[in-house]
């Protein structure tokens, strides 16, 4: 039952503190050189005085629920802030900064994930976390609150057991870019592709997909010279090889704006989707809701159009 006149018991919290970053009782006992047996006392009571379980047993090992990550923020920066004050007698300046951890599916952007933390960037009070993995190992970091929100460039289904929100943030054209090459004819979309290699997402790419449908409709088949599931690998070998790229803009748009790379062609029949992906919490970070504010969808189109005609 919560107690409607609880007192915090520093001491109980850091004990707290010491178990939730060694992830282990006996670990815990072992440094703060107490018995595993009292220091499981202790922590019962923090619990009990908060209303909520700060813990589950995952595997041998102590995870922290919703309530336990949220009472370690404040743990981490209720103990952050007393080093502060003696940092702070001693003439050194204090910090105290809040945490924002975004997690990115490695076949993402990289501009776009930059362009996302943008109104966070040159805030001194916050500190980014920036993590990137596969989509599963993306979404077991949020179950289990290592990440507050995830970039995606798929949609992901909400069901009754996770709750997550799907929000789309932006949809932008896809372009052809490549090397530029002096004299160069104005390329002949999808017929050039009969003979000029191309540089493709992976199979399990939306974007591919529709690629590839567009160019079995026109009965060719493309020279690949490369598929991979990296953007930034993509971006790299677009600026090496004398292949054309297919890519959102935004993968480039450094590249394009000092001309090392130029658009050959456009292809408005084919975008890709941003989203961002956050759990339904009792306690989320505020940074998230922020940011999501912040999210414009300038890019966004309302419908596929046709093929547009080459860039002049």
């Amino acid at each position: 039952m919560i107690s409607t006149h609880a007192t915090l018991n520093y001491h109980h919290l850091r004990y707290f503190r010491v178990i939730a970053h060694e992830g282990s009782l006996t670990r815990a006992a072992a440094m703060l050189n107490v018995a595993q047996s009292a220091l499981s006392v202790q922590l019962r009571h923090l619990e009990e005085s908060l209303g909520h379980p700060l813990f589950t047993r995952q595997n041998r090992r102590l995870a922290l629920t919703e309530a336990g990550r949220l009472a370690l923020q404040y743990a981490d920066s209720i103990f952050r802030t007393g080093d502060e004050l003696v940092d702070t007698l001693q003439h050194r300046s204090p910090r105290t900064r809040q945490v924002l951890r975004v997690g990115a599916v490695a076949t993402l952007s990289r501009n776009f994930q930059w362009e996302f933390v943008k109104p966070l960037r040159n805030r001194r009070d916050v500190e980014l976390v920036l993590r990137t993995g596969g989509v599963r190992d993306m979404i077991a970091q949020l179950r289990n609150h290592e990440v507050d929100v995830v970039l995606t460039n798929q949609a992901l289904r909400r069901d009754a057991e996770t709750g997550y929100q799907c929000q789309l943030l932006a949809e932008q054209e896809i372009s052809l870019v490549a090397r530029p090459v002096a004299g160069q004819k104005a390329f002949r979309f999808p017929e050039d592709f009969r003979g000029t290699p191309v540089l493709l997402p992976s199979l399990e790419s939306d974007v591919r997909s529709s690629f590839d449908l567009i160019l079995e409709q026109a009965g060719i088949r493309p020279v690949i010279a490369a598929e991979v599931d990296d953007m930034a690998m993509l971006r790299v070998l677009a600026l090496r090889l004398k292949a054309v790229a297919l890519v959102p803009k935004v993968v480039v748009q450094d590249e394009l704006r000092t001309g090392m790379l130029v658009e050959r062609f456009r292809l408005s029949a084919i975008t890709e989707k941003f989203y961002a992906i956050t759990p339904s919490r009792t306690f989320p970070n505020i940074l998230v809701k922020e940011l999501l504010q912040h999210a414009t969808p300038g890019e966004r189109k309302s419908k596929a159009r046709p093929v547009a005609k080459p860039e002049p």
